[in-house]
């Protein structure tokens, strides 16, 4: 608009409309906490696939719950993760290899496995002088492990034509950073090239032969990670103070929201396990996220349920969290698909990602499209049993003929029937949380507006528009926007004190959905002929 008016004429001005959309966040990022086979130490990173995870961690470990947590995950409907990986007491260390060159020999190049832990020591390399060049060299990097029984190459990598001299182009610490996924540069020497290790004239980076090169080309990977030299290792299974400090590392994904937090190995750390879970109450309130609680292996029957909450549950009741009963049987690829106990964190956070999907997140991840995929039962509860533990805010998984194994409850760990908590039901609370969320991230532009009614005036359509949306997919109760939300921001809920001390109130308030937990059929015998 200008300032002023300085000649005759038309002038033409946009007004603004007032209108800042407020987006929904996502409902079901899951963020896993645990030790795996390789990876980043102690960072989250975001993955979409479990082949995406295999790539970056590695896949499946049989010493790593969170691994088949997050298979178990991406069966059941996950499309969104982030993995944190941790080590009992920092200790993982990388392997490394350092290649000779020179006269006299020396170290001219050291490697160092990209991540820390035992896989490192699958790694090896082999150098091929190009002939035609005394400054370039070409690097076969490749891993063997064993599958099936069998050593096997499972990946490799040749990098072609690499300079020692930092002004190179391709200088080889900058071309390993750029295009290696297995290995990098942890120190070089004075400019030497490495030795050769292929037999004469056999060029190691020629793809002819690199599938089948002769084994004594390549120099394994070790212990030598100093200095000082330090013995590789994974550092697992992680204990309480790992889990703990790698949940804290969730805060560094800002812009990025997770919305539900499963730390599995918590489960198997006895007491300890409950001083995790606690920490991980506080951190998902805090970060308005929804934590699943895995139950110990040895709970395996109802009693054992019961006596758990006694011990255990009762002093993790929490809005913002929930358990499973019993546990899960997977068939583990990694041991001929024989059974394997598993908690249902990871199988839950799937059937909530597919809830949230097909239905929304106000719908309780439970009932018969909350199939259980890739898993078992593996205790078998009678309606009796469930009906005790359904009112302690236990959510039984069930075996039913024709739908199989689902979901079967939809409480938080503050929903048993003594709390008479308003945040009694799964869906009510994450729905919350969800409108929270949102609103958090979508009204940061108010800050330091001036605070009168033009203001309020915005934030009211704003916030209307975005709880008008969700009635409209129908997550709130009632026919009319009238019955099933409000909002409210004027000079009743911002005072002249409130204005004075920086401060802008605003009401939301909705109308859940709260999930037919129980369904009743009254019949009755007709005494007499009815007439028509």
């Amino acid at each position: 608009m200008p300032s002023t008016y300085t000649y005759p004429g038309v002038y033409v001005e946009e007004i603004p409309s007032g209108v800042r959309t407020i987006a929904g966040v996502s409902t079901s990022d899951t963020a896993f906490v645990g030790f795996f086979k390789r990876g980043p130490m102690d960072t989250p990173v975001r993955i979409t696939s479990f082949s995406d995870f295999e790539r970056r961690f590695g896949g499946l470990d049989t010493r790593s719950e969170a691994s088949y947590a997050i298979q178990q995950y991406y069966l059941n409907g996950g499309q969104i993760a982030w993995v944190v990986r941790v080590a009992q007491n920092g200790t993982a260390q990388s392997a490394a290899l350092a290649l000779q060159g020179g006269s006299p020999p020396d170290t001219v190049l050291k490697l160092q496995a990209a991540s820390p832990g035992l896989w490192g020591k699958n790694l090896q390399a082999a150098v091929g002088h190009i002939a035609s060049s005394t400054d370039l060299f070409n690097l076969v990097i490749r891993e063997v492990d064993t599958v099936g029984g069998r050593k096997q190459i499972v990946n490799t990598e040749i990098h072609r034509n690499l300079s020692m001299k930092t002004s190179s182009s391709r200088y080889v610490k900058d071309v390993l950073a750029e295009e290696s996924s297995l290995v990098t540069v942890a120190s070089v020497g004075l400019g030497d090239i490495p030795s050769a290790t292929g037999s004469s004239g056999e060029d190691v980076a020629s793809p002819t032969v690199v599938g089948n090169v002769n084994s004594t080309a390549f120099q394994a990977f070790g212990d030598d990670a100093g200095p000082p030299a330090t013995t590789v290792s994974d550092g697992s299974p992680p204990d309480s103070n790992a889990l703990i400090a790698g949940m804290k590392t969730l805060e560094k994904i800002a812009p990025y929201v997770f919305n539900i937090l499963c730390v599995p190995a918590a489960a198997g750390l006895s007491d300890d396990g409950a001083t995790v879970y606690a920490e991980a109450e506080k951190f998902c309130e805090d970060k308005r996220a929804f934590l699943i609680v895995d139950i110990p292996d040895d709970v395996d029957k109802s009693e054992d349920m019961t006596k758990w909450l006694t011990d255990t549950g009762d002093n993790l009741r929490h809005n913002n969290a929930a358990v499973y009963f019993p546990r899960l049987e997977i068939a583990d690829a990694l041991n001929e698909n024989r059974p394997r106990n598993v908690g249902a964190s990871g199988t839950m956070a799937g059937v909530y990602a597919r809830t949230d999907s097909t239905r929304g997140v106000w719908k309780a991840p439970a009932g018969t499209e909350a199939a259980l995929r890739g898993a078992k039962i593996v205790t078998k509860l009678t309606d009796l049993q469930n009906g005790g533990l359904n009112p302690l805010g236990v959510n039984v998984l069930r075996t039913f003929p024709v739908y199989g194994n689902i979901g079967w409850g939809a409480r938080t760990l503050n929903g048993a029937d003594q709390q008479a908590s308003e945040w009694k039901y799964i869906p009510v609370r994450r729905l919350a949380l969800y409108i929270e969320e949102s609103l958090y991230q979508g009204l940061k532009w108010v800050v330091f507006e001036p605070n009168d009614e033009p203001l309020w005036a915005q934030i009211r359509l704003n916030v209307g528009a975005f709880m008008h949306n969700l009635f409209r997919q129908g997550a709130f109760q009632g026919s009319s926007s009238k019955e099933a939300y409000f909002v409210k921001c004027d000079k009743d809920t911002t005072t002249q004190n409130d204005i004075n001390l920086g401060i802008v109130n605003i009401l939301v308030g909705f109308a859940p959905l709260k999930p037919a937990e129980f369904v009743v059929i009254k019949l009755q015998q007709m005494a007499g002929q009815v007439e028509v």
